[in-house]
């Protein structure tokens, strides 16, 4: 079985991530850069001497499958890599992954 765990963290972390998944040994990842809030519900920045609220901010998703015994390594690897113990440090989400195909040769895995 496998899980593909999903994690939106903070930008400026994302080196961090990448670096620390993998001197675990986790290579194979999808990065998109994206907006979104949570509980902080964006910013209020000073601009030319106006308020200005920006409700998304940037974020950066990041999308590893691994096998289901491999799950809980991985969450901690990005947790710790990715915090920063302020508020919008991210979520992470961790999903079913029922097969997946290799285009090149066709192989299946499930």
């Amino acid at each position: 079985m496998m899980k593909m765990v999903q994690a939106i963290i903070k930008p400026e972390r994302c080196e961090f991530v990448k670096k620390a998944l993998e001197d675990k040994g986790f290579v194979g990842m999808t990065l998109s850069e994206v907006k979104g809030r949570g509980e902080q519900k964006g910013i209020t920045l000073e601009y030319r001497g106006g308020k200005m609220v920006v409700d998304l901010l940037p974020k950066v998703k990041l999308e590893v499958v691994v096998r289901d015994k491999d799950v809980d390594e991985l969450v901690a690897t990005i947790t710790g890599a990715a915090r920063t113990g302020k508020i919008g440090d991210g979520k992470i989400f961790i999903l079913p992954v029922e097969k997946s195909v290799r285009i090149r040769t066709g192989e299946v895995e499930a």
